[in-house]
Parts: C-alpha cells; sequence; structure tokens
C-alpha cells in the first residue's frame, strides 16, 4: 500500500529518491502526547527531503524537509524499542503533511518546531546516517551550489554501481554498452543505468519506485528513436515501443550525462541488425498533409515532434492555436469565417488596443528587446488546463498547493477573454483541446477535489463550457471539427510559420510582432559553457518558467494545404501511424503491373528520347538516338516503318505534334545547336533552324499555345511558334523570347494547365517561370549535382525533380519551399506520370513506381541493361515505351493490380 500512495511526484520537480527503510516513528512529547506508540512504516531518503509513509494509509504522510531540520543525529536512550538499537533522532523547524485520509488536497504545512525518532528495523545506522548528514550539509547551500552537490552526490552513487546483468533475459545476449542515464517523466528525474545488448535495451533504477526492477525492451519492438532537448541541453533520447503481447504503445525518455553519451546511445541503438524503425519517411508528412491524406490535428502533433516538444516533458509540451474565438453564443456555424481566429497573427497581436500598448513598452526598453514578457506554453500553463485530470502535477510545481480559485480554469470563454486583454497572458492551448479519444475529461473534476472557492462563492467544480457545447465531448467533436474545417486547412500555414517557421525569429518575426524573451530561443544561452553554478541556476529557472520557443523547423514560408482532409469530422481520431497505416494499405490496389510485350533494337547507340504520335484508331512510337537516328515503329504491325538519319551528331530529344492541316510534324533537338523540323506524313526533313550557340538538350511542346521551348547547353531557353507550313523557318519570325539561365540547361517541362514552365540546370538549380509573361517567379537551389530530369504533379501546385545527387525533392510552387526529400537508391534520369503513378527510370535501369499524394514507392521493375532514358506513355495508357543505353525501345502492357 505504502508504494502506491508515495511517487516522486510527492517531492520537489526534479528531486530525486534514492532509497527506503523499513521504521518505526514516534514524535516526541509534548507536540504530540497522543503520539506516545510507534508506528510501523517506511523511511523515504530523498535528495531534499525525508518521507515518512505511514502503514495505515488513513494516517498522512510526513515530509521533513532538509532546509527546515536543525539536527539529524543517533539516539541512544534506554527506552528504546526492545530489539531496536538503530534510532535517528531529527529536529526540524517545519514539516508538511500530505494525503490525509488518502485523499489529494493541498499540504498541510506545520510551522512549529518538532523532533522525530525513527528506529530503523534493519538497515544499520552507521550506514544511513553519513548519507542523510550529507543531504543535509547540501541543504544548507544556496540553491544553485546544493543542485551541483546532489549531482556530485548522485554521480558518485551511480559511479559504485554496475548493472546486475542476473536480469538479463538471456544470458548469451552480447553486451554492446552501459551507461548511466535518467528516465524522465513529467516532473519526475529517476536515475538508473542502461544496457544495450544486441537483442534488448535495460533501464535498471538505483531504487525500488520502478513498477519492475528493471525495465526490459526488446530491440524488435522499438518503432522510433528520436533526440531531444531535456532541460534546454541536447541530453534526451525518446524511445517508443511496442509493448508485447498486449501491443500497447510505450514510451522510454531518457537523459544522459551529456551529449556525446545521449548520441553514442543513438548511434549504437541504430547499428543493432535487430532494430526496424517505422519505414514511412518524415519528410513526407508535410506533401501527405497538403494533400489531404493527414488530418491538421495529427500533422501540428507530427510538427511538435519534429520541434522538440513532446507529452513526457512538460517545459517542452506541445503546443496547438487557439481556432474558435466565440464562447457566447448559442450555436457554432463552422462554414461562418467569423468564428474564427485570426491564423496569421500570434496570440498576443490578435487585440489591438492591447497590441499598440505592447509595442509602446517595447520602445521604451533597452535591448535586447521583447513584445511578450509571458510565453505560450510553459509547464505552469499546461496545467493550468490540466489541473483536474492532474491534480497531483500541479502539487509537485506549486510547492504543495493549487492556484488561488479566482485564477484557475474556470470558464473556457474567461480564459480567451484574458488571453485578449490581459498584457502577461498569450498562452495557446494544448492538443487535448483537440483529442476525441479524451472526451474533454480534462473539463471535469471527476476526482472531486475542493479546489476551494470563487470570490462570489461559486465553488470549484467542472469547466464551464460555452453554450453551444452539449457537454465536454461535445466541445472537444466541435474543437476538433473547427480545425479540420475549410477555414483553418486553408490558413493554418500562417500560424505554423509563426511558431514552428521563418516568422518565429529575426526580423520577419520582428515584422509579424512575433518577438519574446531572448533566453526562450533555442541556442540563445549555451547553458554547458556557464561555470558559475549560480548564474546558470538562475537562467535555467528564468527559462524554465517562462517557457520555450519551440525548435525552427522551417526556415522559409510553409505550404498551403490544397486538399481539406475528407471524413475525418465525426470519427476517432488518427494518429499519425495509424494514417500510414492507412495509406500503405490503399496503395496496394494501386499499383500496376508491366508486362514486356515487344522489343526494338534498331538504334546503333543509345535511346535518348521516345514520342508517342496518335494515328488513326492507334499509336505509333517515335525514337532519336545517339546515333543522329531517327526511327518509327508501328505498335499495330509490332515492326519498324522507318529509319532517317538527321544529323551526324547525337539527338538529345524530340516532341511531335499536328498541324491545322493535320501534318505531323516532329521537332528534333541536337548537339549541333540546332531544331530540326521533320515532316512524318511526307518523310522529309523542312528545315533546320540555328537555335542556339551549343547543343539543345531538351524541348518542352505546348499543344493550346502552339508555342516550342528548346533548352541549351548555352545557359538559355529559347521559346518559338510552332511551324505550321512553308518552305524555310525564318528565327526572327518564330522567336518569341529568351529565358536566360546561369548554367547550361539539363530538362524542362511544362504544366499541365500550361501557366507554367520549370527548366533545370547543371548546377542543381531550379528556374519557375510564367508562360503568360515569361518572368521568373523563382529559383532554388534544388540539389547538389546535375538535374536530370523534372516534372509537374498532376495538380499542378509541386515539382519534383531527381539529379545526379541520388534524391528525389518536392518544391511547394507558391512558396518555394521543400516540402520532401528522400534519397534513391539509384540515380534517376526520367520521369513520368500514369495517373497518380509517377514512374523513375533510373541510371542501372530499373522503372520504380511512386505513387502521388502519399510519396511512397510501391514497386520495381527491371527494364534494361545499363541506364533507362527515356519513359512514353500511349494514349489510353495500355502501354508504357522505354529506351536505354543499351539501345533497345521495349513496349510494356500496362495493367493495374
Amino acid at each position: 500500500m505504502e508504494k502506491e500512495r508515495f511517487t516522486m511526484l510527492l517531492l520537489e520537480p526534479g528531486e530525486i529518491f534514492f532509497e527506503d527503510y523499513s521504521v518505526q516513528m514516534r514524535a516526541i512529547e509534548p507536540l504530540f502526547p497522543e503520539q506516545r506508540e510507534w508506528i510501523d512504516g517506511r523511511l523515504k531518503l530523498c535528495s531534499k527531503s525525508l518521507v515518512f509513509v505511514n502503514n495505515d494509509f488513513i494516517q498522512p504522510l510526513i515530509k521533513i524537509q532538509l532546509k527546515e531540520t536543525i539536527s539529524v543525529e543517533q539516539y541512544n536512550s534506554e527506552d528504546n524499542i526492545e530489539g531496536c538499537n538503530n534510532m535517528l533522532n531529527i529536529q526540524c523547524k517545519q514539516y508538511v503533511e500530505m494525503l490525509e485520509k488518502n485523499v489529494l488536497a493541498p499540504y498541510k504545512f506545520i510551522h512549529k518546531n518538532a523532533t522525530f525518532q525513527f528506529c530503523f528495523n534493519y538497515a544499520k545506522i552507521e550506514n544511513c546516517l553519513p548519507q542523510m548528514l550529507q543531504l543535509l550539509r547540501a541543504a544548507t547551500l544556496p540553491t544553485a551550489e546544493q543542485n551541483a552537490m546532489i549531482m556530485t552526490i548522485v554521480h558518485s552513487r551511480q559511479s559504485r554501481v554496475s548493472f546486475d546483468t542476473s536480469w538479463l533475459e538471456d544470458l548469451y545476449e552480447t553486451v554492446v554498452l552501459e551507461i548511466q542515464a535518467n528516465k524522465v517523466l513529467p516532473l519526475v528525474v529517476n536515475p538508473g543505468r542502461v544496457l544495450l545488448t544486441t537483442s534488448r535495451l535495460y533501464f535498471q533504477p538505483y531504487n525500488n519506485m520502478d513498477q519492475h526492477p528493471v525495465l526490459k525492451i526488446q530491440l524488435k519492438d522499438i518503432s522510433s528513436i528520436i533526440q531531444r532537448r531535456f532541460l534546454l541541453r541536447q541530453v534526451g533520447l525518446e524511445i517508443k515501443w511496442q509493448k508485447q503481447p498486449d501491443g500497447k504503445i510505450e514510451y522510454l525518455f531518457l537523459s544522459l550525462n551529456n551529449q556525446n553519451d545521449r548520441d553514442e546511445l543513438h548511434r549504437k541503438l541504430l547499428d543493432q541488425s535487430a532494430v526496424s524503425l517505422e519505414t514511412v519517411p518524415q519528410n513526407q508528412m508535410t506533401m501527405r498533409w497538403q494533400n489531404g491524406s493527414l488530418s491538421n490535428y495529427d500533422y501540428l502533433l507530427y510538427i511538435n515532434s519534429l520541434a522538440d516538444r513532446t507529452f513526457h516533458d512538460l517545459t517542452q509540451y506541445p503546443v496547438i492555436p487557439w481556432i474558435i474565438k466565440d464562447y457566447t453564443s448559442a450555436t457554432l456555424d463552422l462554414d461562418n469565417p467569423d468564428i474564427y481566429r485570426d491564423l496569421s497573427k500570434p496570440i498576443g497581436a490578435l487585440e489591438p488596443t492591447r497590441l499598440e500598448r505592447l509595442k509602446e513598452r517595447y520602445s521604451e526598453m533597452l535591448e535586447p528587446k521583447f513584445l511578450y514578457g509571458s510565453h505560450y506554453s510553459a509547464p505552469g500553463f499546461v496545467l493550468f488546463y490540466l489541473v483536474r485530470k492532474y491534480p497531483q502535477y500541479m502539487l509537485c510545481l506549486q510547492n504543495g498547493r493549487f492556484d488561488h480559485p479566482d485564477r484557475m480554469f474556470n470558464s473556457v470563454a474567461d480564459v480567451w477573454k484574458n488571453v485578449l486583454v490581459n498584457m502577461s497572458d498569450f498562452k495557446e492551448l494544448i492538443p487535448e483541446f483537440y483529442d476525441t479519444n479524451n472526451g474533454g475529461d480534462f473539463l471535469v473534476n471527476s476526482y472531486g477535489i475542493d479546489f476551494g472557492y470563487r470570490h462570489d462563492g461559486t465553488k470549484i467544480g467542472d469547466v464551464q463550457l460555452p453554450p453551444w457545447a452539449e457537454g465536454p465531448s461535445d466541445f472537444i467533436q466541435k474543437l476538433r471539427n473547427a480545425l479540420e474545417s475549410d477555414y483553418v486547412s486553408k490558413n493554418l500555414h500562417h500560424w505554423i510559420d509563426l511558431i514552428f517557421g521563418y516568422k518565429q525569429r529575426g526580423i520577419e518575426a520582428e515584422k509579424a510582432d512575433n518577438l519574446f524573451f531572448h533566453l526562450c530561443y533555442e541556442g540563445a544561452v549555451d547553458l554547458d559553457t556557464i561555470r558559475d553554478i549560480n548564474d546558470r541556476h538562475g537562467l535555467e529557472v528564468q527559462i524554465m518558467e517562462f517557457g520555450q520557443i519551440p525548435k525552427q523547423v522551417f526556415t522559409l514560408p510553409h505550404p498551403k494545404r490544397l486538399i481539406p482532409i475528407i471524413d475525418t469530422l465525426q470519427t476517432a481520431t488518427l494518429t499519425v501511424s495509424d494514417v500510414t497505416d492507412l495509406n500503405e494499405k490503399s496503395l496496394i490496389s494501386d499499383s500496376i503491373h508491366l508486362s514486356e510485350f515487344l522489343t526494338f533494337q534498331s538504334h546503333k547507340e543509345g535511346v535518348c528520347c521516345i514520342t508517342v504520335t496518335n494515328k488513326g484508331t492507334y499509336d505509333e512510337i517515335l525514337s532519336v538516338g545517339h546515333d543522329g537516328m531517327f526511327k518509327l515503329y508501328s505498335i499495330k504491325d509490332k515492326k519498324p516503318t522507318r529509319s532517317v538519319s538527321l544529323s551526324s551528331l547525337p539527338l538529345s530529344s524530340c516532341i511531335s505534334y499536328y498541324t491545322a492541316s493535320s501534318h505531323n510534324i516532329l521537332v528534333v533537338g541536337s548537339w549541333d545547336n540546332t531544331l530540326i523540323f521533320y515532316d512524318i506524313e511526307f518523310g522529309r526533313t523542312i528545315d533546320t533552324l540555328q537555335a542556339h550557340e551549343d547543343a539543345v538538350s531538351c524541348l518542352a511542346w505546348s499543344p493550346t499555345r502552339q508555342i516550342i521551348i528548346s533548352g541549351s547547353w548555352d545557359c538559355t531557353a529559347k521559346v518559338w511558334r510552332s511551324y505550321v507550313s512553308g518552305p524555310k523557318i525564318k528565327p526572327s519570325e518564330y522567336f518569341i523570347a529568351q529565358l536566360d539561365h546561369d548554367s547550361k540547361i539539363t530538362c524542362i517541362d511544362i504544366s499541365s494547365n500550361e501557366m507554367l514552365l520549370i527548366s533545370g540546370t547543371e548546377d542543381g538549380e531550379l528556374f519557375l517561370w510564367s508562360m503568360d509573361n515569361y518572368n521568373l517567379q523563382f529559383t532554388v537551389k534544388g540539389h547538389t549535382g546535375k538535374v536530370n530530369t523534372m516534372t509537374f504533379d498532376p495538380e499542378c501546385k509541386s515539382i519534383i525533380s531527381c539529379a545526379e545527387d541520388q534524391t528525389l525533392n518536392i518544391i511547394d510552387i507558391h512558396t518555394s519551399t521543400q516540402i520532401y526529400h528522400t534519397s534513391l537508391e539509384h540515380e534517376a534520369l526520367t520521369l513520368k506520370w500514369n495517373g497518380m503513378l509517377l514512374l523513375i527510370g533510373d541510371s542501372i535501369g530499373n522503372i520504380s513506381l511512386w505513387k502521388f499524394p502519399e510519396a511512397a514507392f510501391l514497386s520495381k521493375i527491371h527494364c534494361h541493361d545499363g541506364p533507362l532514358f527515356t519513359i512514353a506513355i500511349t494514349t489510353n495508357n495500355s502501354m508504357i515505351i522505354t529506351g536505354g543505353k543499351d539501345r533497345k525501345v521495349i513496349v510494356w502492357e500496362c495493367k493495374k493490380k
């Protein structure tokens, strides 16, 4: 029973519990004339206090704080208990009573001198007393020096203890690493040792407070390992695993002594072959959210995790925005934009009058200046919302007291009003406000805690909800519906920019009225370099109480949501892993199967470009190669029908189109700087246009605008009118515009709506141009090597590019932000869409199938012996044609699985 009553939350935040002893206790008369009898219980030795736990659960626990202790000494007396010669005498100026009648309530501080005697049943007083006296000496020091001395004691105790290998599940396990670490829970730190073997991770605490003497995690059950900050230092490691056999998800948050220890444990965990982490790369999540495959709620939790926010550390708790601003109406219309908070402004800038007053104060400040003297997330704010669900955390944080009844979370409307007008209240919300799984249980005083009475005599009970909410569960559901609404989906990226993105700091933060106290920003101070322990402690306390800005995740504007998520409003909350699992299942039916139908090998060198033209009821294949040859193939007749030498130098690219008079014109780019116009119907070269000053590397065709765009190694792209008729082509008559670049152009593509043109260069840059006026929209360094191939996504919202650096990137068109990045096994050379599947041809002859917008690789098909240069698809999507360095043109039948 005593283990259930005593928890480390009864101590100061972060206080360490060392060990406990079986004892009998009595208080000395005259203070306690009724306690002449000895009481059975246990004495807990902690770093800043001694706690006596009475075996009678009706009686209170007694905590003697060492800073209030006058003396601790061995006591010998003739009236000792029979057989007990281990007596301890403790005098104190005050003591604390907790959990009287086992009821969670504010602690009672007894402000009077008292003497307690403890008789140890088993332990030897000469073994216990030196440790107590050492901690008592530490308690006489200033707080910073006391903490330093306690950590010295802890490290000294840890260094004398090694992991008890008798707890190994398998004695033949190979030990990889043994290291000191702390298990971290909200407001609780429990020291111990970590042992990593080739099959398991063990944590053995130095005390007996944990449920099990040793925590055992099978490496094969671990699904994620994340490096995190803890108390402003890069020493945290969060491990997620699936507990067997019930499949429950569990977490272990460790803090190590320093960053080197943390990094070594992280590295060696990843080195173990038994560790297999979640396969969906995190960088896919932005694109999944953007395209409606992930809810706003789950995406915000994901970004919080990227920014070092975790449910296991109150100083870094996830932050979620206020969404609704109407808490007084009888009904809530989610289609009415007037009920929503402006997500483009920080909470402190929503009310103009208050903002002006804050700016006046800001203008009078000395550097470093700040607008907001409080923060949007701090441990006190988190527990402000959660005090009814976790009252023990608030008592721990506030030294055994709840907040004043009038300052508690009593009414949602009152809190919203306060964060709008109060000069020191800028707090946002926590995930619990949108988590439909908890049903709003944190809004209900389900434990019946006596929180006191407000100034008007009202007893504190459940949180007062707005009139439009039928109860806690309905309140949470409506908030969640609002979070997933079209309005929020269209504007959430603005808030992400403020909290996690480019408006978080610097000049953009100043423009956005988003400036906080300088010490709360990551990297503002390196605590490990501060030698004075008092200065360091002061900074720690200040930053912890004020709150911390999340780690900056995005440095460019965050892309906008494109598609609201479907069918999430009236269903239970999906976790990120749930969404991933659903996507993986749905992908199976979206794959395709290729079977070889025809193979042609008529080129003498590599096939560099293929296009398909429709002739009546069937398609014909056109190919050009590095041998300077143009080839024409009939799918219907299954044979080549034409072979023409167009140039003595290699050809690079080709397009074909029909004129108004039904002439099928082939345009070919050549390494001799020319564009070759060839009439397929008449089988003759119309003209050769000296288009560039260096080789033509790529071509694109705009059917609606009837224009040709050529890219060249001379660092220009040129826009040409299409040939219609006539014997000769005059450059001056056909030339429209020139688009200048900084290096050789390697590839170009036009969006399916023919509004945009993208060009890629040898130095890895991407250039986006408007097709209306040929103005440059933006340029971005997309790769570290030559861009091989690019394409727009089917919705023309983003650009997919691949390069020599063996990466696939996705760039958002509106913000030029990289929203996806992944490394490829082989260098990709060509891209082609087949519906929502992207076909990726690579340097060893494979086609990989990649599903959009889920950003998932489905399968891989080997097509050519050597690099695969080009892919084309027939008009009815029934066949795929590939060409490669092996001189083959292969026709594949395409069937959906």
